[in-house]
């Protein structure tokens, strides 16, 4: 294969005792035990696979004819997905993959042109702006598994991430200027990572860049073998999911908060989030395991 590896998405979910579709998002309870009588949401997607195992939920981008191409439908999947994943108290971490041996390849403009199925397409939720501010407001860690190339829209998806770990034999880029068009919306994401010479280059000639390279930019945290990616991930799911429920979630909701806050603004709204963080069981959980030397029980309150 091109990226070095004959890896489908199989092995990754095997490898996480992943549940098969459907997934059915509830309102309480493990999502592994959700049955359709629940109370909770089935969806069918055309252009996704949603997979649960123990608190992970993998979010993979199933348009393999075309490298996981993202166009208008998939992007309103992942919007209902995103969506489903942070009201479901049984998801503690989301995992963002492509099937096949590609992330994401970019732009899916035959896509954009046809609309998917009308019989069977989700209502519309939005566009790829929501998209991208979905990804970057959501109150779980989202961990991008970078399995091939991620080009364009791929590569803003990668950004938007929390955590984001790519095999060293993918490809990274902004190559919209090579058609005459330019990385509008994901500009605003990739600024928050990577300088401003860097980025300005990426985006006017178009250039592609390995994963070693994408780890010096801010863009991966990190940049592994084939045969380490899923180890890491899983490393860095596992790492999230033993943090306090509501720490985690105050904390993503926080960052969000602050982001584009300049200092005087910022610090007294985090002081106020920190007092809320403070006032929680877990809070008090954890200190006093500090103090009796044993690890914390969470319970997410």
């Amino acid at each position: 294969m091109e990226y070095g590896t004959q890896e489908t998405l199989s092995p990754f979910l095997e490898h996480h005792g992943a549940r098969r579709q459907p997934y059915i998002a509830t309102k309480g309870g493990s999502m592994t035990e959700a049955r359709s009588d629940a109370g909770g949401v089935s969806r069918s997607y055309q252009r996704l696979v949603v997979v649960a195992a123990d608190s992970i939920l993998t979010i993979a981008l199933n348009n393999t004819a075309r490298k996981n191409a993202i166009g208008p439908v998939m992007v309103n999947e992942l919007l209902y997905a995103l969506d489903d994943a942070m009201g479901d108290p049984g998801v503690r971490c989301v995992v963002l993959t492509g099937t096949g041996d590609a992330f994401c390849a970019g732009g899916d403009f035959s896509d954009m042109s046809a609309g998917g199925d009308p019989g069977t397409a989700l209502p519309p939720r939005g566009d790829y702006a929501d998209l991208l501010l979905a990804l970057t407001r959501a109150t779980k860690p989202i961990v991008a598994r970078v399995n091939g190339h991620a080009l364009g829209g791929g590569l803003g998806l990668v950004a938007a991430s929390h955590f984001a770990v790519g095999i060293t034999g993918a490809k990274l880029g902004t190559p919209e200027i090579h058609v005459g068009l330019f990385p509008m919306m994901i500009m605003a994401i990739l600024q928050r990572n990577v300088p401003r010479r860097q980025l300005l280059e990426m985006m006017l000639l178009g250039r592609r860049f390995d994963a070693q390279e994408a780890v010096s930019l801010g863009i991966l945290n990190r940049a592994v073998v084939p045969e380490l990616l899923d180890e890491t991930v899983k490393e860095i799911a596992d790492g999230v999911i033993s943090k306090s429920p509501v720490a985690v979630r105050m904390g993503l909701d926080a960052y969000a908060a602050q982001d584009d806050l300049d200092l005087e603004t910022a610090l007294p709204l985090l002081r106020d989030r920190l007092t809320a963080c403070l006032s929680t069981d877990d809070a008090r959980e954890g200190l006093m395991a500090f103090m009796e030397k044993r690890q914390p029980r969470w319970t997410g309150k």
